[in-house]
Order: C-alpha cells, then sequence, then structure tokens
C-alpha cells in the first residue's frame, strides 16, 4: 500500500494534472453545480440560505458548490494531524524534511536535513518520553521557542499521543506567558536556552507547570531544580533518550479531539485562547488543496512565527505533499543569505516583508539611473502589457532584467503567498512582473483555522483576496449603521459571515466571547467588512469594530490609546489612526489652545493665530515628545505609540459631525475630515524611512 502511495506522489510529480479552465484564466463553472440550485458567477456560486425561502446570498467555490470539503478527496481516510503525518511518512519516507544550518557547535554552514523516516523516529521518541515523566493523554504542551526542526517534532507528538499544543511566543511579554500557561493549565513546556531564564523568573506564578524541557541546552548547564516548586527540568536530547529506550504505542486522536488552542494577542485585556481540533485543519488544508498543490521536489523556506495559524497551516499542508521544510536561521536580518542558500520554490510572507522588498528594488533603480534604470522601466511596462493582455511576455525581459531580481529570493520561487493583513495592488502588481510565478494572496483568521478565501491560480485581476476556501461557505451581512447592505449596487457588501467544518470550537473557558462570534445557526462573524466583485471574489474594505490590524498584524484598540494620549497637557481631543496597509500609527490633536500658547511664549516663538501655531513643527514636535513621555509611563507597546502628528486649532464638536451625541469621536467620519492630514503623515513616515534605509 504504502508503496503505491509513494508510486503516485512521484507520478503526480512528473505529471500534473491539467488545471481546470478557472485555473488557466477563465471562468467555469463546476459540473456538478446544477443551475437549479446554484448561481455560477465563475469562481464562486451562490445558493440560498435557506432551502425555499432562504435568500440567494450564500457564496461558496466554484470548485466544491453542492458540499463543503471535510477531507482530502484523494485521501478521505485522513482525518487527524496524526493521520496525515503517518500518510506523510509511508509515502515520503527517505525525502528530505526537515533542514537547517545551524551546526551542533552553533556554526552556520550548509543545510542538513531529516527525512520523513527520521522525523517519526523522533516523534516516537518525544512522544515517549513525555509518557515516562507520568504525562497524561490531553495534557496541555507549551512550545516556547521559534521556528526549527523540534517545534514540529513535538506538534508531531502531540498529535500522535493526543496531547493539546499550546504555542507560546515572545511578542505577547511575559505576562501574556504566564497568563496563558495558568489558563490553560500547560503542564510542559518547551523552550530554549534564551528563554528558560525568563520561564524561571516566575514559575513559581505557574503552580501548573510540571517538566521543562530545554531544547538545544547542554545538561552541564541546566540550572538546578527550583526549590518548592515540583518542577523538573530535563534536555530535549535527555528526553528524546529517554523515549527511544523505551518506545510507546501511540494513543491517536479522534478528528473531534482539541489538536491545538492557539492564543490570540487581543485588543484589550488577556489573551484569548482559540479552540481548534483536528478534524478543523485537515478541513481547512484538505479545501485549500484543491486549487493549490504542491510536490515532493518543492522546498519551503519557514520564517513565519508558527505560534500564529498561518504558518501552522502552511505546515500541514507542506506535509502532505512530502515538501522539504528549510528553517531559517532565527535572525530576519539574515533571512536573505538563507534564501539564498536554500532556493525554496514556495514562499509564503506577509505585506510588511513584501512591501521592503519592493521598496528596496525601486530604490536600486533609481539609484542605478541612466541606462539600467531606462532598461528596468521598459522591461516593466512590455511585461505588464503583456499580462493585462493576458499574452505570455517575451523571456528576454527575465534573462536581462528580472532574473536578478528572482536571485534574490533564490531564484527557484515558483509560488508566493501573502496573508496576515491587505497586500497593496501596486505591490502585488510589482511582484508578479518582478518574480513571475503564482503571487496569491489570501484572507483568514485563526478562528477558521486559517484559509477563508484565496486568489485562484491564473486570476489575473488584483485588489482582492479570491473565492471561498472549498471547505466553508461565506456570506455578506448587513451593517446599516455603517450604510453596507448587500442589496448594496454595483456590490453587494456587509459583515463577512463564515460557516463550515473550519469554524473554530470556541474561545477556551470563554462561553460570552464565544456567544459574540458565533451565531445560533452556526455563522462565524468576522468583524471585517468585504464587498463581492464580479466572478464571486471577495474584496476586504473595512472593519466593523473600532478594531484594526496595522500591516504587521498586531491588532489596536483605538480609544484605549486614546484614552492615555487624554493626559497629555497639550492635547483637548484626540483621534488615532491606523490601517493595515501601514505599520505605524499617527494621531490628529485638537490641541488645548491655552497651554500650546503658554509653551509658545516660554519658548519665545511668533505666531498670528492658534492653526499658524498648531503648523509650526516645533510645536508638533513638543507635543508628540510629550505624548511620546506619557506613553512610556503606562508601557504602551512599541507598535501603540503614534509615530507622527497634526495639531488642529479646531476642536471636535457635534457640530462638525465629528462626535456623537455621547462626546465620542465618529471614526468613520473622522477618517474622511482628515484625509488629507493622514496621507501626509505616512507620506512624510515613509520618506523618513527611505532615508533610513539608504543609510
Amino acid at each position: 500500500m504504502a508503496a503505491h502511495r509513494r508510486l503516485r506522489a512521484v507520478s503526480a510529480h512528473l505529471e500534473p494534472p491539467p488545471a481546470p479552465a478557472a485555473a488557466r484564466g477563465g471562468l467555469s463553472a463546476s459540473p456538478t453545480a446544477s443551475t437549479e440550485y446554484a448561481h455560477v458567477q465563475g469562481y464562486s456560486v451562490v445558493l440560498p440560505e435557506k432551502l425555499q425561502t432562504g435568500k440567494w446570498n450564500v457564496y461558496r467555490s466554484a470548485r466544491s458548490p453542492l458540499r463543503l470539503v471535510h477531507r482530502f478527496p484523494e485521501n478521505p481516510d485522513i482525518g487527524t494531524l496524526h493521520d496525515n503525518f503517518v500518510y506523510a511518512v509511508e509515502t515520503f519516507r527517505d525525502c528530505r524534511y526537515l533542514g537547517t544550518r545551524i551546526r551542533e557547535d552553533g556554526t552556520v554552514g550548509d543545510y542538513t536535513w531529516m527525512t520523513y523516516g527520521e522525523a517519526s523516529t523522533s516523534r516516537t521518541a518525544i512522544g515517549s518520553g513525555l509518557i515516562h515523566h507520568g504525562i497524561l493523554e490531553g495534557a496541555r504542551i507549551g512550545l516556547y521557542f521559534i521556528n526549527r526542526p523540534e517545534w514540529m517534532i513535538v506538534d508531531h507528538a502531540c498529535a500522535a499521543y493526543s496531547y493539546v499544543s499550546v504555542p507560546l511566543y515572545d511578542t505577547l511579554g511575559p505576562d501574556a506567558v504566564q497568563f496563558i500557561v495558568n489558563h490553560a493549565t500547560v503542564e510542559v513546556i518547551f523552550c530554549v536556552p534564551q528563554t528558560l531564564s525568563t520561564l524561571l523568573s516566575f514559575i513559581a506564578q505557574m503552580p501548573c507547570v510540571r517538566l521543562i524541557v530545554v531544547v538545544g541546552g547542554e545538561d552541564v548547564k541546566i540550572p538546578p531544580t527550583p526549590a518548592n516548586t515540583g518542577v523538573q527540568i530535563v534536555t530535549y536530547t535527555k528526553l528524546h533518550n529517554q523515549g527511544k529506550t523505551s518506545p510507546q504505542p501511540f494513543r491517536p486522536p479522534k478528528p473531534d479531539d482539541v489538536a491545538t488552542i492557539c492564543y490570540t494577542s487581543g485588543t484589550t485585556g488577556t489573551p484569548k485562547g482559540a479552540v481548534l481540533s483536528h478534524e478543523n485543519l485537515i478541513a481547512n488544508v484538505s479545501g485549500s488543496s484543491l486549487g493549490i498543490k504542491f510536490y515532493p521536489s518543492d522546498v519551503y523556506i519557514s520564517y513565519l512565527p508558527l505560534a500564529h495559524i498561518y504558518e501552522r497551516a502552511n505546515q500541514v499542508a507542506l506535509l502532505h505533499y512530502g515538501v522539504a521544510i528549510g528553517f531559517y536561521q532565527g535572525d530576519n536580518l539574515k533571512l536573505m543569505d538563507d534564501l539564498a542558500v536554500l532556493r525554496p520554490t514556495v514562499f509564503a510572507s506577509v505585506p510588511r516583508l513584501y512591501n521592503r522588498i519592493y521598496a528596496g528594488i525601486s530604490n536600486a533603480v533609481k539609484e542605478a539611473g541612466g541606462l539600467k534604470e531606462r532598461l528596468f522601466r521598459a522591461a516593466y511596462n512590455a511585461k505588464r502589457q503583456a499580462i493585462l493582455n493576458g499574452q505570455n511576455p517575451s523571456p528576454m525581459w527575465d534573462k536581462l532584467v528580472f532574473n536578478n531580481i528572482k536571485a534574490r529570493l533564490g531564484g527557484r520561487v515558483r509560488l508566493m503567498t501573502s496573508g496576515a493583513s491587505p497586500l497593496s495592488s501596486d505591490v502585488m502588481e510589482f511582484l508578479r512582473i518582478c518574480f513571475g510565478g503564482e503571487i496569491l494572496e489570501g484572507y483568514g483568521m485563526t478562528e477558521t483555522s486559517c484559509v477563508i478565501s484565496t486568489m485562484d491560480i491564473g486570476d489575473r485581476d488584483i485588489g482582492h483576496v479570491g473565492s471561498p476556501n472549498p471547505s466553508c461557505e461565506i456570506k455578506l451581512v448587513d451593517v446599516p449603521e455603517m450604510n453596507y447592505t448587500s442589496e448594496d449596487q454595483p456590490y453587494p457588501r456587509g459583515e463577512i459571515c463564515v460557516r463550515g467544518p473550519i469554524i473554530f470550537r470556541g474561545y477556551y473557558k470563554d462561553e460570552v466571547q464565544t456567544r459574540e462570534v458565533i451565531d445560533e445557526d452556526g455563522w462565524l462573524h468576522t468583524g471585517d467588512i468585504g464587498l463581492w466583485l464580479a466572478g464571486g471574489r471577495l474584496k476586504i474594505i473595512d472593519r466593523k469594530k473600532n478594531i484594526f490590524k496595522l500591516a504587521q498584524g498586531e491588532y489596536i484598540a483605538p480609544e484605549k490609546i486614546e484614552n492615555v494620549y487624554a493626559k497629555c497637557k497639550f492635547i483637548a481631543q484626540c483621534f488615532i489612526y491606523g490601517d493595515s496597509f501601514n505599520s505605524s500609527l499617527v494621531a490628529i490633536v485638537a490641541v488645548e489652545p491655552e497651554v500650546l500658547k503658554a509653551w509658545a511664549a516660554s519658548e519665545g516663538i511668533q505666531y498670528e493665530n492658534l492653526s499658524q501655531l498648531c503648523a509650526d513643527p516645533r510645536a508638533r514636535a513638543t507635543v508628540l515628545a510629550d505624548m511620546d513621555s506619557i506613553g512610556k509611563e503606562v508601557q504602551l507597546r512599541g507598535f501603540e505609540f503614534a509615530k507622527a502628528v497634526t495639531l488642529v486649532a479646531e476642536p471636535f464638536t457635534l457640530e462638525n459631525g465629528l462626535l456623537t451625541p455621547t462626546f465620542k469621536v465618529k471614526r468613520p467620519q473622522a477618517k474622511t475630515y482628515f484625509a488629507k492630514e493622514i496621507s501626509d503623515m505616512y507620506a512624510k513616515l515613509q520618506e523618513a524611512e527611505s532615508a533610513r534605509a539608504k543609510l
């Protein structure tokens, strides 16, 4: 049986199946979609929410219109992460799986590889080692270190022996780690020497922890077990050896068992734990696999945080197809060097890095000037025109110009994906022209086990996040207070709601917040506002709540920050703005006139009126410095600080439409009212960043 699977996997690689018409750029319906039950819209089909009487507002993928995908169609027996790993090992046993450049002595060399078979042996040893230490089925296992092969081995061990993995990550801060460990009752924490000292500093406040396993440490350097805590500390090597000498039979989970609890940073208060089952993750990846294929010859670089659902789901998919996964050194500044050595064929990233690549290439072209700049512009425009006309660009342009750019990512990338926050259309177009291959943007969240929708291969349109994952259905719900309705013309608009086997089990120990996002009919309310473009493509246009993401994925609660800055003596009112196309916040401040005038007098600054004083760069710098000081006092996180400020003499009032009757800032109106000021602040911040990049 395993031999047949291996042969099938190799055959699929040698002769990839022909792409459906939709994937080749045309629009086509699934042959199973009867027009009696579904309106075909190209990449999506539209169905009634309820049979007979329902409104026709539910969108599904045209790839599977009448049935949501729960399992891999070609491997329906795979229902858990454990099943998926067993299948991969049987099919790709001797293929490369996990690679690293870091040698035993800590130096950096070429990539060395662990095969699928070797990873299977280690997975059994680690799981058996945990049983050796008396860790019972269902226990929560914390992973407190960045991407490396051991992370995946521990995760596979959790799946094989019915443990629940709980990722922990530094960006949340020590207080959040302590909260998560206690909230989830984590019994075992895998960490590295660098995070061990942090853990030990508050180990007494985490009475549930029984065992700490140090990855990459030596026995001789392990500190003694803290007194009166009952915690044992061992190295990963020792745990591996303990399990290897007494291997235990697997304790396979059921599909509806909990696989992982992923804590999200949230916006206010404490982190929330999204509970994901094995079938949630298998369903999500199975649906995505109908549109995106991987092969055993593919190579992937893992550097996006494994604590986030984007990278976790990627790993489940790549495993299923026997892909070789190389890990970065752990330093983002050395990522380009890792790419040059690994030469991946698949590259997943976030807009923040793509924006940096875009800015870096654009600046290099400008600085080169002369003939090189003219050649780049000619090549870019010729390739762009060919793509827009549905033609294949001349390979001459790649040879003359773009192969040098492709070399920055190793020169072999055939597929690039973007997620976590929106990618601007001009950057998407730039990547498609410079790097060729497929560049796809997707949309998803932890609560949906990752992908909700993704662009279809061959779709040349940009500025959207594609059609529904075949594992879910999507509808838009009216938001009358924001003037969004599903009757809007030419495009229906509303809050994006998702239903299907990918929807999480709820927030751990938090029934109230779970009921706030999942309604009685099973629809998850995302809080994002979308619209349906022609062809059944989804576009994200707004956020329902006064909560938004910055470009790097951090959530911002602006009212909280405005309340902090209200303590600033210069500020009468404050409006904090940010969006997912930018990595920092900006502020509009209605000043306290007398305080600002008194400051100007003390500095000997002359002015004709308050508006002129507000426009003075010295006034802006002083107010921003005072805001920074107050932000530091209350320990705002780095991304919560406003990086630029505009001072205005006119207060926010009911009369100018900027305040509600309860004197809260009307955010959509303020965004429109101050659109020019906001745009100018971001332009200046980008100029400053470009200047720093050149230095």
